[in-house]
């Protein structure tokens, strides 16, 4: 299942409806850790792996670890590469993942984010805040219908593997470089 909001509140009320008591959950976009002190109240006996590059969001996740012992905060950019590779390796697969990344901007970094992430470690449920996915999806026409059930793109994740991430390889910060050689 894919949930998607604009509203605060009804990223939260979707938080409170789909995350059970044993849920790993990855939160990319945590910020200063508002959602994640509600993820790490319904997940008490998961783990919540908390995600987020912005300068603000360290000391005040660093504090919240020690109120919240299910909370593993990583301050790191969820599109370089070596992250997601690593978060893999060491923790393997999760059942919710929720992405807030700016609200109502960057949808194509959402949308990004969101299918790398959840096409590598297939969520049963993703939730995701942005106001240009819904305003893209509420504009859209079609007349095929493809949908998926689980928390991830279905008819298409198969073609995302941890080893040739193409898409997510062009946001890293080593091949960043290389082009500004």
């Amino acid at each position: 299942m894919i949930l998607l909001s604009y509203d605060r509140r009804q990223y939260q009320n979707d938080m409170i409806n789909h995350i059970k008591l044993l849920d790993n959950v990855v939160e990319i976009g945590c910020h200063v850790g508002i959602s994640t002190k509600i993820i790490s109240r319904l997940n008490q006996d998961g783990i919540v792996y908390a995600f987020d590059n912005s300068p603000e969001s360290n000391e005040a996740m660093n504090n919240l670890g020690l109120d919240y012992r299910n909370i593993k905060f990583f301050n790191k950019d969820v599109r370089d590469e070596k992250v997601l590779y690593e978060f893999v390796e060491k923790y393997g697969q999760i059942d919710v993942l929720c992405i807030d990344l700016g609200g109502g901007y960057h949808p194509d970094t959402v949308f990004k984010v969101f299918f790398i992430w959840s096409s590598v470690l297939k969520p049963r449920v993703t939730m995701i805040r942005n106001r240009g996915l819904i305003d893209f999806i509420n504009s859209a026409t079609t007349f095929e219908n493809i949908q998926s059930k689980n928390g991830y793109l279905e008819s298409s994740y198969k073609d995302i593997l941890p080893s040739s991430l193409k898409e997510l390889q062009l946001w890293s910060k080593k091949n960043k470089k290389l082009k500004n050689q």
